[in-house]
């Protein structure tokens, strides 16, 4: 579907936990010399505009990004997300906030690459713009499940995937598991890291269900709630990120972060997290 525009999102409490997760993985591959890929199907417009008319309409990024970007007593594990944040801000107002690939572009390093899809006519314009001058990146408007599989495997042998659809199509649930499934009958060893919402329904759970029984060495399941569930069942009430073979060091640095993201961003007694993990 091409309605979703993610800039009424920007900042919010679920781009919070996926870019500060993004931004751990990416570190953690750094770790070695040898270079990798970092490809991103639903790559949106790469950087948003928190005072546009579409990031004011809800401000999102008010009780997301906007209550921790300044605060002094962040843990160490949010420290690097935290500066890629206030980099963007110099002045000490928040008006920009990186997306995905925003957030990738300042933790990769030169000899990296990132490989950005983008179906949404508006956000490709946007996202080519924000990249024009970034000789580390190749961007197509195109359908990132179907493509994704033309990268697999990776020249260098090391990539880092992040799928983030909006899922207002049902059938999204069904295309993440499918492209899950050739991407590790292609490239195995790869790293790919799953968004999805919290919401009432079930998709949701036979989503979590589905990634787990994946053929993976080994799966990392964190979702941090900030809201009690609404009575109507409608509404987002948080988000997760599902990590197949995922670094050995992550469980304990998402451990150590996530009780302070949920005093920092709760909205009432629901706000929770789980971790779950098999890491061979």
């Amino acid at each position: 579907m091409l309605s979703y525009r993610h800039a009424f999102h920007a900042g919010n409490h679920a781009d919070v936990l996926k870019h500060w997760l993004l931004v751990e993985l990416a570190d953690y591959l750094n770790q070695k010399d040898k270079p990798y890929w970092y490809i991103d199907t639903h790559a949106g417009a790469g950087y948003y505009a928190l005072d546009s008319e579409y990031a004011q309409k809800n401000a999102e990024f008010d009780t997301g990004v906007g209550r921790l970007w300044q605060r002094a007593d962040a843990p160490a594990t949010l420290a690097r997300y935290l500066e890629i944040v206030r980099s963007a801000n110099p002045d000490g107002a928040l008006r920009h906030y990186p997306g995905s690939p925003g957030f990738a572009r300042e933790v990769l390093r030169p000899d990296d690459r990132l490989r950005l899809f983008e179906l949404h006519p508006s956000d490709h314009v946007h996202l080519s713009d924000n990249f024009r001058n970034e000789k580390r990146a190749r961007i197509e408007k195109a359908d990132g499940f179907a493509l994704l599989k033309s990268l697999l495997p990776p020249a260098p042998r090391r990539a880092l995937t992040l799928i983030d659809p909006p899922y207002e199509d049902k059938k999204d649930y069904r295309r993440v598991v499918e492209t899950l499934e050739e991407a590790l009958r292609r490239f195995p060893s790869g790293v790919y890291a799953v968004w999805y919402p919290l919401l009432q329904r079930p998709e949701v759970k036979e989503l979590r269900k589905a990634l787990a029984r994946l053929p993976a060495k080994g799966w990392l399941d964190v979702s941090l709630t900030v809201r009690t569930p609404s009575r109507d069942g409608f509404g987002m009430h948080g988000s997760g990120m599902f990590v197949l073979n995922p670094p050995w060091t992550l469980p304990g640095r998402v451990e150590a972060t996530l009780p302070y993201l949920v005093k920092a961003l709760g909205e009432d007694k629901g706000a929770a997290f789980t971790l779950e993990q098999r890491i061979a």
